[in-house]
């Protein structure tokens, strides 16, 4: 085992703000044990500070989930799953965000989900990029964290005929952010 100090990088000091036409924030599902249910919402949110203790902070409005089937959109914003009326928001708040000299990140922090607060480990990585082609700073944050939907009260489920569940309780969230700087 090595004693050696692992080198992290620093976000660049600053704020910075979700481009929402080159971001994307998603979800996966094991949906009848056979295939996985992707889906994603289009009205999100999200705030970095760099610098020297860089946080994230950011929320998605939950009737902006991406669904064309219109029964099964509103069976997930109903009380039964996300409870849009009670609960119109996902939030997020980082209380730790570390990034490794090759990139790497890693994300403690608490997400609240149907009213719901857990603390959250994401992993990803985090690149930085000098200019785009207008001349503005970017930055770029991949994260991934898988969550148990019943610690967020959403614990709907259903048998299947043949034995097994409809959905898995396992949600895998994906998270694509690419973030300018903020004029002053």
């Amino acid at each position: 085992m090595s004693t050696e100090t692992i080198k992290q990088q620093e976000i660049p000091a600053g704020t910075w703000v979700v481009d929402p036409v080159h971001s994307s924030i998603g979800f996966a599902v094991t949906h009848n044990g056979v295939t996985t249910f992707r889906s994603g919402f289009e009205r999100y949110e999200a705030r970095l500070s760099g610098g020297e203790s860089p946080r994230l902070e950011g929320s998605v409005e939950v009737a902006s989930v991406e669904i064309d089937e219109e029964m099964l959109k509103g069976h997930l914003l109903s009380p039964e799953f996300f409870d849009v009326q009670r609960f119109p928001q996902l939030r997020f708040a980082s209380s730790e965000l570390s990034v490794g000299e090759d990139g790497t990140l890693r994300l403690l922090g608490e997400l609240e989900i149907h009213g719901e607060t857990r603390k959250v480990e994401a992993g990803g990585r985090f690149a930085h990029l000098g200019g785009d082609l207008a001349g503005k700073e970017r930055v770029g944050l991949s994260l991934e964290t898988t969550v148990d939907r019943r610690d967020f009260g959403l614990d709907w489920q259903a048998e299947l005929p043949s034995g097994g569940e409809v959905l898995e309780y396992a949600v895998t969230i994906n998270v694509e952010l690419e973030l300018d700087g903020e004029e002053a």
